[in-house]
């Protein structure tokens, strides 16, 4: 791919305002690719406070993310070595339970487009139920929880995970053999990734 190529499609997103009629504070799409990023974090959408910054995962969640991967934020914010791509690139509003569900627009007309410019992809990080049900569809089990207790089924291409937010404070105590024997083995795949980069 020619590199005007990719910047076309890149400016092309970002200026994307297909969903603007249903976004409260309008469309400000917020992601990060590459061709040559390595690792890819599918989330789900922006909350509020990235959606005022821009900048994705930079709240609490990007946080323990960060600390779940091993890495610094100059190493995350490298688009040549980590993409960001979540399911919908806009805030998508509060519901009575938190923020609602990402936009579907976003995934039927981009996703297939900007996972095809990235392929050097060797680890996808499939973040909450939305990208656990666009990436690994019927593989995936009854819940979050039995699917990322067969996160070894998926790997080394996958790797599903729990949203990194701190209102998931119960779910990781609830769940210590995420930690004992998830992490361990995503750091050291993703330091070996990011050493070749």
């Amino acid at each position: 791919m020619r590199a005007d190529q990719y910047e076309e499609i890149n400016n092309a997103v970002k200026g994307c305002t297909i969903c603007s009629p249903h976004l409260p504070l309008g469309p400000r799409p917020v992601f990060q690719i590459h061709p040559k990023a390595k690792i890819l974090i599918a989330g789900q959408a922006p909350g509020s406070k990235v959606h005022a910054t821009g900048i994705p995962f930079d709240d609490p969640s990007g946080d323990r993310l960060r600390d779940w991967m091993g890495v610094d934020k100059e190493t995350f914010y490298n688009r040549e070595k980590i993409a960001i791509l979540p399911m919908g690139f806009c805030y998508p509003g509060t519901g009575k339970s938190g923020d609602l569900p990402p936009r579907k627009e976003c995934a039927d007309k981009w996703r297939e487009t900007l996972l095809a410019l990235m392929p050097s992809i060797q680890l996808t990080l499939v973040i909450g139920q939305y990208a656990l049900d666009w990436h690994l569809k019927d593989q995936k089990k009854k819940n979050l929880t039995e699917t990322v207790k067969a996160w070894k089924e998926y790997w080394p291409e996958n790797l599903p995970l729990p949203h990194p937010s701190p209102r998931n404070n119960i779910w990781l105590k609830k769940n210590e053999w995420f930690e004992i024997d998830v992490l361990p083995k995503l750091k050291t795949t993703i330091r070996k990734a990011l050493k070749d980069n």
